[in-house]
């Protein structure tokens, strides 16, 4: 998480203050709630919250938005803490 809003630059939470990887290089924070709502939404098959599932979900995730991937690391938090997608 320390790296993505030291390396990205979005004027809010992401200072960006180090040029020495870009975005593209992140990987996603992966914790219970980006897991447990990827799956749900179909991004990872994985049941297990480790370096695999980080790697596969990043990967998907740079098919829609390469430059970027860990852009959607605060969207897929907030869903699956909020409980939204619950049943």
């Amino acid at each position: 998480m320390a790296l993505r809003w030291l390396v990205r630059k979005d004027g809010i939470v992401d200072i960006g203050i180090w040029d020495a990887l870009r975005p593209s290089e992140l990987y996603i924070p992966l914790d219970v709630h980006v897991g447990n709502i990827s799956r749900q939404l179909g991004l990872v098959e994985r049941t297990a919250n480790d370096r695999r599932t980080v790697e596969d979900l990043t990967a998907r995730l740079a098919e829609l938005r390469p430059d970027d991937p860990v852009i959607y690391d605060f969207a897929l938090f907030g869903v699956g803490v909020s409980g939204a997608t619950k049943d």
